[in-house]
């Protein structure tokens, strides 16, 4: 009999739905989901979910029930994991040409593949770089490389960047048989190792770029920060600017970014992702939010008991925490308020 998770819960949006197809598919257990996306302005499923419960009903060989845009519900009833070569676009489910997320395909479909027999190789085609997710350069140089540690092993690779509206990127990603998920201890930070940025744009002015990573890097370097910042014109189908930047640590690892918009200055580009950047050094916890709440289903299955310090408790955090509950007879205990920094213990068992 399916597990009937409530989509309105929480920070009600897509979330819910990737992290409860990916558990489903991993365990074996049949699903049903109401109330999908309730909290966002368009609520339902858009292209790039669509696309990512078509996608992993492919992987797991699902029967589904409601998979349309703009559905609200959605019954998913997984059989085995198929290892293999994929090609997923978020396109086909528009009307015509998207920048949905591919990064959130990512989110969708990387757990679950290493839980085949086999490696696995997926192209993704859409938006690498578009708002409300995580960018091509995050999930590359932040996520895998501290899922590593857990025994997580993926690799992505970069082909063409896709930017808000038309999209057009694509992104190769693969995927080995996982062996077992190792717990992790993340507590204190450490030393600031390095602060690596990157500024790109794609068919712009080259002095949008210069002007990003001038802006950035000055700032840093005021506060005594250690930064090396790379300038480059990612090859393109659209326009978009993108700076991003990695704080590498002795315990700690944390990536922070902001996109450029018709009429935004270059340098408010560079001064969002710096602010991020300086709360979460301010904060002295071992990873930011985005990293914390993107975890949970991986310490979740993974043997052990685990714990680690963020930057701040989000909504999106306790969310995912609840919806691994649903699926997993595991425990967390979050230390912090909402809004603040804290802590996550993650007990399996007795422990």
């Amino acid at each position: 009999m399916g597990l009937k998770i409530d989509g309105s819960y929480g920070e009600g949006g897509g979330q819910i739905l990737r992290t409860s197809l990916a558990l489903s598919a991993i365990l074996h257990q049949p699903i049903e989901i109401t109330n999908i996306r309730a909290k966002r302005n368009r609520p339902g499923l858009r292209p790039q979910h669509l696309t990512g419960v078509r996608a992993l009903a492919k992987v797991s060989q699902a029967d589904l029930r409601g998979d349309a845009l703009g559905s609200t519900s959605l019954a998913f009833s997984p059989r085995q994991i198929i290892s293999g070569r994929y090609t997923f676009d978020v396109a086909e489910e528009a009307r015509s040409g998207s920048a949905g997320a591919t990064s959130l395909l990512f989110q969708t479909l990387a757990l679950p593949l290493a839980y085949g027999p086999e490696s696995s190789e997926v192209t993704l085609r859409g938006g690498t770089h578009v708002p409300w997710s995580p960018p091509f350069q995050y999930l590359a140089e932040v996520f895998l490389p501290l899922l590593g540690r857990l025994g997580y092993r993926a690799n992505l690779e970069l082909e063409r960047w896709g930017w808000y509206p038309i999209g057009g990127g694509v992104v190769h990603l693969g995927v080995e048989p996982l062996t077992k998920l190792q717990p992790i201890t993340l507590g204190e930070r450490g030393r600031l190792k390095a602060i690596k940025g990157l500024s790109a744009t794609s068919n712009l002015p080259s002095h949008v770029a210069e002007r990003q990573a001038r802006r950035a890097e000055g700032r840093l370097k005021a506060l005594g920060l250690p930064v090396e910042m790379e300038v480059t014109q990612a090859p393109s189908l659209g326009q978009g600017s993108f700076l991003f930047l990695l704080a590498l640590s002795e315990e700690g690892i944390g990536g922070f970014s902001s996109l450029g918009a018709r009429g935004k200055r270059a340098e408010v580009v560079a001064d969002e992702a710096v602010d991020d950047l300086i709360r979460y050094l301010d904060s002295g916890c071992a990873i930011e939010e985005h990293l914390a709440d993107q975890l949970i289903p991986f310490l979740a299955l993974a043997g052990g008991n685990s714990s680690f310090t963020t930057s701040r408790i989000s909504q999106h955090l306790l969310t995912n925490i609840w919806v691994a509950r649903y699926f997993l007879p595991v425990k967390f205990i979050v230390e912090g308020e909402e809004g603040s920094p804290g802590a996550v213990k993650v007990i399996h068992g007795n422990g």
